[in-house]
């Protein structure tokens, strides 16, 4: 078989009539990133289902406000707010805020290495492909959403924020 006549069954039947492990592989980030909804509005209600964290402990929330924080360990953007990430869980921690860094790394060895390498204690899971079936990241990287207590959206945000700007996040409460 010519290659223009296999590339049109390819094309036509796609890569899994030939390659049987294409159709078994998770889908890409990028693929994930395309059908990634656009970034939740003010004042939506949103419920984040259970997850363990990277420490083997099962988060919870409920009745706290909320702050979520969607990262990659090879994002330079994330690298730039983290260190104000883990200042804010540092000082609010005790006030009752509770924060879960949702990690989008290919391996939560990944996202755990990155964590331990730079110091950070902030409660990190890793957001599986199968977990983001259930709540999925918003396109673009880094995302900061603030909840209060009743799962209401008080800041939504795309992008790497100033750490004067994450200082000011408990004003929101």
């Amino acid at each position: 078989m010519n290659f223009a006549k296999r590339r049109q069954l390819t094309l036509g039947l796609g890569l899994g009539a030939f390659w049987p492990w294409a159709r078994a592989q998770a889908p890409s980030e990028a693929a994930l990133e395309a059908m990634a909804p656009a970034m939740p509005k003010v004042g939506d209600v949103l419920k984040v289902p259970p997850i363990r964290l990277l420490t083997g402990q099962d988060f919870q929330h409920e009745r706290q406000p909320l702050l979520l924080y969607w990262w990659s360990s090879t994002c330079p953007f994330c690298a730039l707010q983290s260190p104000s990430m883990q200042a804010l869980w540092l000082s609010q921690k005790s006030r009752g805020l509770r924060m879960l860094a949702l990690s989008i790394d290919k391996k939560p060895e990944d996202a755990q290495a990155y964590l331990q390498k730079r110091g950070y204690t902030f409660p990190a899971a890793w957001a599986s492909t199968e977990w983001r079936k259930q709540f999925p990241k918003p396109k673009g990287l880094p995302i900061t959403l603030l909840m209060n207590s009743q799962h209401k959206v008080l800041l939504a945000e795309k992008g790497q924020m100033f750490a004067e700007d994450v200082e000011a996040i408990p004003r929101l409460l």
